[in-house]
């Protein structure tokens, strides 16, 4: 039985109930996918700030989940923090929902549009679009200003993301969506269907890919970079 964590570096179970309701639902047969909220860190994740802020916590998930012998992790915020970190620390796979929504999305056409929450995170969705080598795919990246806990509370959330991937797909001549947040993994199958282009969810992207590597046999590589960080006694609050 292959156990897949996904981690939800914010604070709010609410959110990690969606996110990990959109994993099981396309993890395969001898696959168990659990949805981990943060123990500690902010609401939601919408700054650097809170980005820095989160990666402790997930962290102390990560951290936990290898002395349970979990065998993969998804990080469910498109902004991927702590990614590198938690290959340090995790043997099996971790794969951020950008990171994978990216890819995926780059498989569908020759190009993709992203759709995140707040204007003030399109410069890290655009860094991480460098990154990962998807620059020559990503046409452009738009945001509905929804802040992320709005995405569950708003009665016209649905609505506002949907026309904010319409528009994007019009304005990017795209043949794909990408969706800037765990917050949205819910609504994307409707919001296909309504636009009539695929609308690629990075948790059931980044669910499927780390199962796939599990399956393989598949971590990251511990030669270099990624080797367990050396033991040190670190300075408590």
């Amino acid at each position: 039985m292959k156990r897949i964590w996904v981690v939800n570096p914010n604070t709010t179970e609410t959110m990690t109930a969606g996110i990990a309701h959109c994993a099981q639902a396309v993890a395969g047969p001898g696959t168990v996918v659990v949805g981990v909220t943060s123990p500690f860190g902010p609401p939601s994740i919408e700054s650097h700030y809170d980005e820095a802020m989160s990666v402790p916590g997930l962290l102390d998930v990560v951290a936990r989940g290898e002395q349970e012998g979990v065998d993969g992790y998804v990080i469910a915020c498109f902004g991927d923090p702590g990614l590198d970190a938690a290959r340090e620390v995790a043997r099996g796979p971790v794969v951020g929902i950008a990171e994978a929504a990216m890819h995926t999305a780059s498989h569908l056409g020759r190009g993709f549009s992203v759709v995140t929450t707040l204007g003030r995170t399109i410069g890290r969705a655009a860094e991480l679009s460098e990154r990962y080598g998807m620059d020559r795919f990503c046409r452009g990246i738009h945001a509905c200003e929804i802040p992320v806990l709005d995405l569950e509370t708003d009665p016209m959330a649905r609505k506002i993301v949907t026309e904010a991937c319409r528009d994007a797909v019009e304005s990017d001549g795209s043949d794909a969506v990408v969706l800037g947040c765990a917050g949205m993994a819910e609504m994307c199958a409707q919001i296909a269907d309504d636009i009539g282009v695929p609308v690629v969810d990075g948790v059931t992207a980044a669910t499927l890919t780390v199962q796939s590597l599990v399956t393989m046999g598949l971590g990251t590589g511990k030669r270099g970079e990624y080797a367990p960080p050396p033991p040190k006694r670190y300075r408590e609050r």
